[in-house]
């Protein structure tokens, strides 16, 4: 018996932040391989963030990114031999992925006031379910 499921969003950036992701200028270190680490831990303590979620264990947590002009998608995929599904746990981790990033580069993202005009996280969602029961 296995259960997997992926879940997807992404965040806007300005331009200039995403070349600086690129360019590997951003102070705080990487923001994608920080965000793979904190989307694999955010997974793993979904039952200690979200209230009604079971312990379950987790076989697998793999994390895509996908950089473009002015964002960044990403995809959080997560396995188990559990009797319940791992939605929860992948909604959890891509919306800590995307949260860490934002933490990352939110000094590049700030206008003259503070604010931030053009960064939002978006369209996070579950994007495929599979069950297999067979033992």
């Amino acid at each position: 018996m296995f259960r997997e499921a992926e879940a997807c969003g992404k965040i806007i950036l300005r331009r200039e932040t995403i070349e600086a992701i690129k360019e590997g200028l951003v102070e705080k270190g990487d923001p994608l391989e920080v965000a793979r680490v904190a989307a694999t831990l955010a997974v793993k303590n979904t039952p200690q963030i979200i209230p009604y979620c079971h312990p379950i264990p987790i076989e697998s947590v793999k994390v895509f990114f996908d950089v473009k002009d002015n964002l960044i998608d990403v995809c959080v995929k997560v396995k188990t031999s559990a009797k319940t599904g791992v939605e929860m746990e992948a909604l959890t981790g891509v919306a800590v992925a995307l949260l860490t990033i934002w933490d990352m580069v939110k000094y590049l993202e700030k206008d003259e006031r503070g604010q931030y005009p053009v960064t939002r996280i978006e369209a996070v969602r579950v994007t495929e379910k599979l069950k297999d029961e067979k033992v």
